[in-house]
């Protein structure tokens, strides 16, 4: 298990657990768990990246098969691409969290936890918002970085330019490049 930006092998497992469970009066003690929720984020210690490759099951780490080999064997791809969705879609467009939430409506999930996006600027069209952004994403090919995005993309997409960038030094487990 390593991070798949610097490589590093010090990582961190950020689990947050919700639950709600019956006590018996009698001991004091929880007897029945009637709602539960894990979830749990492995993070990079030296580069402070999460690791969107990595599960938390069973009590062990795991590779999520449907992104491993793509982010551990692929290389950084950054595009300049833009993104229409439904103005009904962005939460707040302007302050502080706009940046976020404009990301967010543009790339869901994959957008905020697997790519590094940053918005550029956005533009009002009628009942839409165009959402200009540059994404940092990982693959092995310059198709396969397009296909990403498009799978991620929450409404039509417009890449205007697509370019490899090397992979960051490895890590080493002290820390030092």
């Amino acid at each position: 298990m390593r991070c798949y930006r610097c490589w590093s092998t010090a990582l961190e497992l950020h689990v947050h657990y919700d639950g709600i469970h019956r006590v018996d009066a009698g001991s004091a003690r929880p007897v029945q768990a009637i709602e539960e929720h894990q979830e749990a984020i492995v993070q990079c210690m030296d580069c402070m990246h999460d690791q969107p490759h990595l599960l938390f099951r069973d009590g062990k780490l795991v590779a999520d098969d449907d992104r491993w080999e793509r982010l551990v064997m692929g290389t950084p791809w950054v595009a300049s691409c833009t993104i229409t969705v439904p103005a009904d879609d962005v939460e707040v467009c302007s302050g502080p969290e706009a940046g976020e939430a404009l990301s967010f409506a543009s790339l869901g999930d994959t957008g905020t936890l697997e790519f590094f996006s940053h918005v550029r600027f956005h533009s009002h069209a009628d009942d839409r918002i165009v959402v200009h952004l540059l994404v940092e994403l990982y693959a092995r090919s310059p198709e396969e970085a397009s296909a990403v995005l498009e799978d991620a993309a929450r409404g039509p997409l417009v890449i205007t330019s697509l370019a490899e960038e090397s992979r960051p030094p490895a890590v080493s487990s002290g820390g030092a490049h």
